[in-house]
């Protein structure tokens, strides 16, 4: 059973709404952190075949900063999220104003590292978190994983167990925004959200979305 082949465009308008209500929680979460106004959206969620996925961050061999975790609980699965290594560092660096700082570099100053890996913690969390309000679904994230290194590679993890039902993933794109005395810098991301084959009717049925056989 290809469970993707199910997905109808009211459950990806229902997964862009929870998107966005975690969006929101994470803005607050990182606007507080940051001491800075963020604005966070979520301007699609699309199903896309693993080629495609691969393409979107420059291919399998492009350099990315990846937070990843585990999905525990009532569904289980993989969620990663990426940022060019260009897009990451110039986040980081404005968030520690110190334009040397780079992810290529694993001299660079430690908390740089700490700060995308609890930027990528508190995004998770948030999305989970909502998913998990509206589901009424008990969803347990793992300690989140922070890896620089190639995208299929740090990707490929997440698609064994998954390319085995399916050539498909979701994908959550998203935009941060910060607003610092009129200017505005924005970094763009992605969500692969990797649920197991048997999490879709599990939450699709606990959203009232009718994901029958």
């Amino acid at each position: 059973m290809n469970y993707f082949e199910k997905i109808q465009p009211m459950h990806l308008d229902i997964l862009k709404e929870i998107g966005n209500i975690g969006a929101g929680h994470a803005a607050t979460s990182l606007s507080t952190l940051l001491n800075r106004k963020i604005d966070m959206r979520v301007p699609s969620v699309r199903v896309v075949p693993f080629s495609e996925m691969l393409e979107l961050t420059g291919g399998s061999e492009k350099e990315v900063v990846s937070v990843s975790l585990c999905i525990e609980g009532e569904a289980g699965g993989n969620m990663f999220f990426m940022l060019t290594v260009e897009e990451a560092d110039r986040f980081i660096q404005k968030l520690m104003t110190d334009d040397s700082f780079t992810f290529h570099n694993p001299d660079s100053q430690p908390i740089g590292f700490s700060a995308m890996q609890e930027m990528g913690n508190i995004l998770s969390g948030s999305y989970l978190s909502a998913l998990s309000d509206f589901t009424r679904l008990k969803l347990q994230p793992s300690v989140p994983e922070l890896a620089v290194d190639m995208f299929g590679a740090i990707i490929s993890y997440g698609l064994l167990e998954i390319s085995q039902y399916s050539d498909f993933a979701i994908v959550i794109d998203t935009i941060l925004t910060e607003l610092d005395a009129g200017n505005v810098e924005t970094v763009k991301g992605h969500f692969f959200f990797l649920l197991s084959p048997e999490s879709f009717p599990v939450i699709f049925e606990a959203l009232g979305a009718g994901y029958n056989e």
